[in-house]
């Protein structure tokens, strides 16, 4: 008697293949369907996205690492060029601490504004997952009562999931592009808190879509931290030597204060996308 054949396992379910360089094409539809059915299962219509730096620690943990080095310092007979280098940047480390600190509470704002609007999951605050100013963004979020997204991305260091983020919200991504798509398909307004190359690699992306047309709709862009800001770069000499328009400049606002940046959100958002034809508010 013959024997029985084994059925050959279907495409779709075939694991090595689908994790082939033949199968890259799915596997970034993948990153963007299985996004979009989530988020249209919860209803989220928009986003308030935060990007800053993953090394910024809440000011308890700063000052706690601060007292460590101190301590090192003051039980070394000779302190070292790398210990008198590590207490500089833990000093610094907790000056930039106030910007975790504004996060949250800026997060919180919004996220309680939002909540008493008469439409139900609008503006709900997006990060890129991860710790630091991302981590703050959602935990201000999540301890005024709201729902916040975390677009998390696979990397071989400091990128982990924080644990603020309402489940069924926590994105995991592998394409770079995918993610920031979604940054900017749901946003409405972004906030820039200090931050590094990733940081400056998604505010100018997204300022260069917005200059050229290619994102149609408003987005209020905040530049939070206008100290640290000037120091990183000058966006009125880029105008000044003509690789920008002056009029380019309007599409930022710098801002110092969680209290100045919640009442310029509500105004932008109120103004352009909460206003019914015959001007009145709709809360």
């Amino acid at each position: 008697m013959a024997k029985r054949q084994l059925r050959p396992p279907k495409a779709y379910k075939n694991l090595e293949f689908l994790n082939s360089p033949d199968a890259r094409t799915i596997r970034m539809l993948a990153e963007f369907l299985e996004p979009q059915r989530r988020f249209r299962q919860a209803n989220i219509k928009d986003t308030i996205v935060f990007f800053g730096s993953a090394r910024i620690r809440p000011r308890a943990d700063a000052l706690k690492d601060l007292k460590v080095v101190h301590r090192q310092l003051e039980e070394s007979p000779r302190a070292t060029k790398a210990l008198l280098q590590s207490f500089r940047m833990a000093e610094r480390r907790v000056e930039m601490s106030r910007y975790y600190e504004d996060c949250m509470e800026l997060a919180g704002m919004l996220t309680r504004w939002s909540m008493r609007l008469r439409e139900k999951n609008r503006f709900v605050v997006c990060s890129g997952g991860g710790p630091g100013i991302m981590e703050a963004a959602n935990k201000g979020a999540t301890q005024a009562g709201g729902k916040s997204i975390g677009l998390n991305i696979s990397l071989p260091f400091e990128q982990f999931a924080n644990p603020h983020i309402t489940p069924g919200l926590n994105f995991e991504f592998h394409y770079f592009f995918m993610r920031k798509f979604w940054f900017a398909y749901l946003s409405k307004a972004l906030v820039i808190f200090p931050g590094g190359f990733g940081t400056l690699d998604e505010l100018m992306e997204l300022l260069t879509l917005v200059q050229t047309d290619k994102i149609k709709k408003k987005i209020g862009v905040v530049i939070y931290g206008s100290e640290y800001w000037n120091r990183i770069i000058d966006f009125r000499e880029l105008a000044n030597q003509g690789m920008i328009e002056k009029a380019d400049l309007d599409l930022l606002k710098f801002i110092d204060t969680p209290q100045e940046a919640f009442r310029y959100l509500r105004s932008f958002l109120t103004e352009n996308y909460l206003k019914t034809n015959n001007g009145t508010d709709i809360l």
